[in-house]
């Protein structure tokens, strides 16, 4: 019984500190407008924009209310295929996501470092398309929030 309570304490310890940090960024704009915003601001920077997600519609669907919140999913190959290529399982977390959403009287756009992912898939943070990804994502979501 003592292993087994190691083991899970160490396990615990493990997956919080493998964890990927949140980037968090203030919007000047509603849920709307902020994801609007960011897939405009993807699409100009050349990236494809794979899914738009409403969480509080599809809590509307079945009866439930939800402050407004959006995850935007997007990605390009030219920066995710070399992560990938080291890192095989960084497809779990690609393409990117930034998810907006209202708390109260404030938007904010989050997103998981990527630094902080590309560790958790063996892939070194200053591999060259995880730099590329945290300045573009840092720019996109600065546009989007009117920043």
């Amino acid at each position: 019984m003592r292993i087994l309570s190691f083991a899970l304490a160490g396990f615990l310890a493990w997956t919080s500190s493998a964890a990927a940090e949140m980037a968090r960024v203030e919007s000047a704009h509603d849920v709307a407008t902020t994801v609007d915003r960011l897939e405009a601001a993807v699409m100009k920077a050349g990236a494809k924009v794979f899914a738009r997600i409403e969480h509080a519609k599809g809590a509307a669907s079945v009866g439930m209310e939800l402050a407004p919140a959006a995850t935007l999913i997007f990605g390009n190959p030219k920066l995710g295929t070399p992560a990938m290529q080291v890192g095989p399982t960084m497809g779990l977390d690609l393409p990117l996501r930034v998810l907006a959403y209202r708390d109260g009287d404030k938007v904010w756009l989050v997103y998981h470092a990527p630094a902080d992912v590309a560790a958790m898939h063996g892939v070194a943070a200053d591999h060259p398309s995880i730099v590329k990804m945290t300045g573009a994502l840092a720019k996109l979501t600065a546009k989007a929030a009117g920043k």
